[in-house]
């Protein structure tokens, strides 16, 4: 079942010839096109302005510059020529990004048949507005949400929404579109819909279009991508102040060795070129670059897991939870409830009991209304005219309606919570116990189960709701049961230490039932019920008690307000808490969580606006699969920033240190190139693993590296700087001062040490990180070999002898990293 709003019809008057052209117009002004995703500016331009953003090529066109204005003609234009490869590979990255979202947009039918004016035509899916009539056909790709008015075996294939590969048979919708529209919200079966991005695999009907655009769950999903939040999260912060003392520090470093080489006798030239070279080896603009890149990667994979974000930190956070608490009903069950059970009192029999129940089942919306309402019509019981109804709310627990019976009286028809109704019934104690332990063997079983009563009253009595000495009908138990992926997910928050708490409005042995069946604890589940216990859940007693909710796996009879205690003294703990929720009442524990994640079937607006989080699919096995997606995240982004520490520790300190010993320059412009051209991607791309139910990584640390971290890494990088620059000097002695034979050998080490980096850190597990290290070797191999033929790169060949000499020297840094791993954290 699905809630939506036919709201969009309104105005609009029905027939069969679909939308009149005045129609078409007014729609398209209220609601503008069908653009999944709005154009705005000139996407290649975007493009081009994002890519002149990366450092390196103004670094790379002023050094340029400066080579022509000093008569160095050809090492001019081979730095202009160097911005070419580099400017391709930023506009590649830039353009991978926004790829994912130009996938997802292109999973929608181009051209559509609709019917309009009574006849049928074509049309650019772009025009179609909320009211029109599409024709459904084999193939087509349906371009916006509605509901099917004609389907005739109608098979859907919604993988691309739900990730289910089997084929959805729908039916035509039972309601009218256009009278329903004064309703605020209906609840509809999932298989009169259709969604945008699914396609018809067979049969022929017709759609009427409600939601298009943006409006659209498949436009949700293409949005979260497509805009991710420009707010900025802890780590973006961290990160930006790290990035800005890193900038600070190599000003100085570039000044004081610019001062050096000048008072050394190099000259302006090689000062400036010195201190140039160093500015860009150690300015980390990779990092804040590396962090929006994987975020944005996160948003999609999250997307793709039918996980839509609206902030940006929750993809962030999300990785870290704690502690889950989720309600029941659609989350960890399948949300299908039905009546599966009539468990009458002697005076009744079950057609009497469903008419009670039937008759104080008011709701559309109400899922279990919606149960007792189906199987009302298959026993073809009808209702009576009501004359007053009371609704169910929270501290009522009930729902009572007045109806006029044909000899005059008036019956009081009585549904509700089966503690509240026996409070209310004229049986005697021992009754009462006899029909307490039903409801706990009904509710053991995992049913969940209301009660029935009735009373006469006579025909002039005041319609004001008895209080006392109603008729007890009976029970009625329904089914819903853990959704079948259910025990996989809780089991994967067993092994990572995320805390599960099931919040329900439940018996408590139902609740039990189902924290049982769907695996919540590892033993027998711990349920307390709020109602018995209020007492407990009030702020004084969970401020003196802060370990208490640690005891307990579900809260039975749980009201919003203690829903929000809850997550007040969970966070008070220490916890990072995600709190799951679909209607107007979850809204103060939604907005109180860490993240706040709403019901995207089922939740109403006013959730999923406070919400960090939708789940397109309402399932909890979602949320975990968004927990993985964010600690694999965490996992990457850690790799990449250690490959890019272990990479940039001995770039920047031979290229500072070497010079200010007075040796000339160990690497040119044209190096930094290359050594970017590996790096950059390298850093984007490698470390992109995919979320496995495997053990995660520890979630809690608020950073990516420990004090002890960072000492490891120094030692490695150090004892990398020190096998680099003494191959450097120690060439530049043995082979009388050939300075590109010594730049060649430091060269290659550092490349060949960035492959055996990218190797070590994946473990040999990703094919693209392979692919990137076979590249990087086979590429500096390539051009040091062929580079007596390449004067641009001022480099020699070199001997077998030396290669050994490169490898054994990246394979002794591989050892010290080996050998940090094993000095203990404590």
């Amino acid at each position: 079942m699905k809630t939506l709003s036919f709201e969009n019809l309104q105005g609009l008057s029905q027939h069969k010839g679909g939308l009149k052209s005045s129609e078409v117009i007014s729609q398209r002004n209220r609601f503008g096109y069908n653009d999944i995703v709005e154009v705005s500016g000139n996407p290649l331009w975007e493009l081009f302005l994002e890519t002149i953003q990366d450092p390196m090529i103004w670094f790379l066109v002023g050094i340029g510059s400066l080579f022509f204005i000093t008569g160095q003609i050809s090492d001019g234009i081979t730095l202009y020529a160097a911005v070419i490869p580099l400017l391709l590979m930023d506009a590649f990255l830039h353009w991978r990004t926004q790829a994912s979202t130009a996938s997802l947009k292109g999973q929608l039918s181009s051209h559509v048949q609709v019917r309009r004016d009574s006849q049928e035509i074509q049309i650019n899916s772009r025009e179609l507005v909320p009211g029109d009539l599409v024709l459904i056909s084999p193939g087509l790709l349906l371009p916006a949400d509605g509901v099917f008015e004609e389907a005739s075996d109608i098979q859907v294939d919604e993988s691309a929404l739900t990730g289910e590969s089997f084929p959805v048979l729908k039916k035509r919708l039972y309601l009218n579109p256009f009278t329903s529209s004064r309703e605020h919200e209906v609840t509809v079966p999932s298989e009169m819909m259709g969604s945008a991005g699914t396609r018809i695999l067979t049969g022929r009907g017709s759609l009427r279009v409600l939601l298009t655009g943006q409006q659209t769950a498949y436009g949700e999903i293409v949005q979260s991508v497509a805009q991710m939040p420009h707010e900025r999260t802890p780590l973006q912060k961290s990160i930006a102040h790290l990035v800005k003392v890193l900038i600070y520090a190599a000003g100085v470093l570039c000044f004081i060795l610019a001062l050096i080489r000048l008072f050394q006798g190099h000259g302006w030239l090689d000062a400036l070129m010195s201190a140039a070279t160093l500015a860009v080896a150690a300015i980390p603009e990779e990092f804040p670059v590396v962090f929006t890149f994987f975020l944005g990667v996160g948003i999609y994979r999250l997307a793709k897991k039918r996980a839509l974000v609206r902030r940006a930190v929750s993809v962030e956070n999300i990785g870290r939870v704690t502690q889950i608490c989720t309600d029941k009903t659609g989350t960890i069950t399948l949300g299908q409830l039905s009546l599966t059970h009539l468990d009458p009192a002697p005076l009744f029999n079950k057609d009497t009991l469903l008419q009670t129940a039937l008759m104080a089942s008011s709701s559309i919306l109400d899922p279990l209304d919606q149960a007792i309402q189906v199987e009302a019509q298959k026993n073809k019981i009808i209702e009576s005219d009501r004359i007053k109804t009371i609704p169910f709310t929270e501290d009522r627990k009930r729902e009572t309606c007045f109806a006029n019976l044909s000899n005059g009286t008036i019956r009081v028809y009585l549904k509700g919570a089966p503690e509240t109704v026996l409070a209310l019934s004229n049986l005697n104690p021992e009754e009462t116990s006899q029909w307490k332990l039903r409801i706990s063997e009904w509710a053991r079983s995992g049913h969940k189960v209301i009660a029935c009563a009735q009373i006469d009253l006579l025909a002039n009595a005041s319609l004001e709701e008895p209080s006392e000495e109603y008729q007890f009908c009976g029970l009625l138990a329904f089914e819903d049961p853990p959704r079948p992926e259910i025990r996989e997910a809780m089991s994967y928050c067993h092994q990572n230490h995320i805390k599960v708490l099931m919040m329900t409005g439940d018996h408590p042995d139902t609740a039990a039932a189902i924290a049982k069946d769907s695996g919540l604890s590892q033993e027998l589940p711990r349920v307390i019920s709020a109602e018995d216990e209020p007492e407990k859940f009030q702020d004084s007693y969970l401020n003196q008690n802060p370990d208490f909710l640690k005891n307990f796996d579900a809260v039975a009879r749980c009201t919003p307000l203690q829903k929000l205690k809850i997550v007040v003294a969970l966070k008070k703990l220490g916890e990072l808490v995600a709190v799951t929720g679909d209607g107007v009442n979850d809204v103060p524990a939604l907005k109180s969580a860490d993240i706040g994640i709403a019901m995207g079937e089922r939740g109403t607006r006013s959730a999923k606006e406070v919400s960090s989080i939708i789940l397109a699919d309402d399932n909890f096995s979602t949320i975990v699969n968004a927990i993985r997606e964010g600690r694999q995240l965490f996992k990457n982004l850690k790799m990449s920033f250690q490959y890019l520490l272990l990479i940039h520790i001995p770039l920047v300190l031979t290229a500072s240190l070497i010079p200010l010993a007075d040796y000339p320059l160990l690497y040119l412009p044209i190096h930094i190139v290359w050594l970017e051209l590996i790096i950059h991607p390298t850093a984007l791309l490698a470390f992109q693993s995919t979320a496995s139910y495997e053990k995660a990584p520890d979630p809690g640390q608020k950073s990516f590296f420990s004090k002890l971290d960072f000492f490891k890494i120094s030692i490695v990088g150090l004892f990398t700087t020190l096998i680099i620059g003494s191959e450097f000097i120690f060439e530049l002695h043995e082979k009388t001062s050939d300075v590109n034979s010594a730049r060649a050998k430091s060269i290659a080490l550092l490349t060949v040490w960035s492959a055996f980096v990218t190797l070590y850190l994946t473990r040999f597990r990703s094919k693209m990180a392979n692919t990137m290290a076979l590249l990087t070797l086979l590429t500096s191999l390539g051009l040091i070999q062929f580079s007596d033929q390449l004067a641009f790169l001022h480099l020699s060949p070199l001997h077998l002898q030396d290669w050994i000499e490169i490898y054994l020297g990246a394979g002794a840094s591989i050892l010290i990293l080996l050998l940090s791993k094993k000095i203990p954290s404590k």
